[in-house]
């Protein structure tokens, strides 16, 4: 925005400082003129010793001779107040504005991309220093969250570029020597394309939850975890995965389709990275106060609690952890769902399970009276389209 040039803040408040000093001045002036030397006799000593006779004695001039002997010294004052509230007012101003130049200094390095510059000013709390810890903290997550886009644009270009390298070369060695078997080519081309929508898909799934760029409605989480549960049951059959489906009506608000992703991949994850054979994941949802809770848990190997951290980052898939390689995924699972977990103003909490796995535990608001009807009158419904499916 163009604005006008004006005087600075510094300035506006030397001269507030001086004018009060010198109307302070002033006042004085005025309640001695009141109180004073209006009092004084206006005539002339002679005078009175004419009309009472050589008695009379004088103790004070008359109010002329006071008033010519007051101004010179009144105005001498009032100029020195004047010069003294201007020079005091200047160092007061600059010693109070000093914190704001640290903070614009601060923020005019964050402008030039400089993001790890922080003011940290001493001393007990008020507004400037309220001011400034503020702006150090907005720096802190200015910083976090750049390092965090920047690591995620290397780690999604490295993904990107791995599948487009494969095609390439297939594409090469299909060209230079064509193969006998041109079935096993085109299969293994569907594979790498495949796994590619995938990852953009994931990618673009997650910055929505990350913009928030969603309407809210109201969402049963039972019928998402049921919903979810029915999709991934083959997956956890040829697994030798045996999957539960617990508890009651937990109703929120949200995205239906960013939800069931959020629960999809929850599921997903406690099949995959599960024991050989013979495991078992459990789904459980619930409400505790004014708190819709999805509990995710299963068996597996024990998970070294360091890793827990890194579980959410994009592009980690638990290494260490039990997986088949051909359901290794894109490593987008849990930080989409703690995308959306934070989309939707809930919490994620990942720990280890007792005895080898993991509980991931997600916690969002609790619907409202009219968004709790709507959410039944969707239940009814799911359930009266099941029975006539039957």
């Amino acid at each position: 925005m163009t604005r006008r040039p004006g005087l600075s803040a510094r300035l506006k408040l030397t001269l507030s400082y001086a004018g009060f000093l010198l109307l302070a001045g002033v006042l004085l002036m005025a309640v001695l003129w009141v109180f004073v030397l209006r009092h004084l006799p206006d005539e002339d000593p002679e005078n009175i010793r004419r009309r009472f006779g050589a008695t009379v004695i004088i103790v004070s001039a008359d109010r002329s001779e006071m008033v010519r002997g007051f101004a010179p010294a009144a105005a001498a004052v009032l100029l020195f107040l004047l010069v003294f509230g201007l020079l005091g007012g200047w160092i007061l101003a600059g010693r109070m504005l000093a914190p704001l130049t640290r903070i614009a200094d601060a923020a005019r390095k964050a402008s030039e991309g400089s993001l790890s510059h922080r003011i940290r000013l001493r001393g007990r709390r008020d507004e400037f220093r309220e001011l400034a810890d503020v702006f150090d903290t907005m720096l802190g997550q200015l910083e976090s969250h750049v390092a965090e886009q920047r690591r995620f644009a290397a780690n999604a270009s490295h993904e990107l570029r791995t599948p487009l390298a494969v095609s390439k070369t297939l594409l090469d060695a299909a060209r230079n020597a064509p193969p006998r078997d041109q079935g096993e080519l085109i299969e293994r081309l569907h594979a790498v394309n495949t796994r590619a929508i995938d990852l953009t898909e994931a990618l673009l799934l997650l910055s929505r939850a990350d913009r928030k760029n969603f309407t809210r409605e109201a969402v049963d989480l039972s019928l998402l975890a049921e919903e979810a549960v029915e999709t991934l049951l083959p997956l956890a059959e040829q697994r030798d995965v045996t999957l539960e489906v617990t508890g009651e009506m937990a109703e929120t608000s949200g995205s239906p389709e960013l939800l069931l992703r959020l629960v999809t991949n929850l599921v997903q994850n406690a099949i995959v990275h599960n024991v050989p054979a013979g495991g078992t994941a459990t789904v459980q949802t619930g409400t505790r106060h004014d708190v819709s809770v999805l509990r995710v848990e299963n068996t597996g190997r024990p998970v070294p609690p360091d890793l827990l951290p890194t579980l959410t980052e994009p592009f980690q898939r638990g290494t260490q952890r039990t997986r088949a390689d051909e359901h290794a995924g894109v490593g987008l699972g849990l930080a989409i769902v703690h995308s959306v977990v934070r989309a939707h103003d809930g919490t994620l909490d990942l720990a280890p399970r007792e005895g080898g796995g993991l509980v991931a535990t997600v916690r969002l608001p609790r619907a409202h009276a009219r968004t709790s009807q709507q959410a039944a009158s969707q239940r009814a419904s799911s359930t009266s389209e099941a029975d006539r499916t039957r």
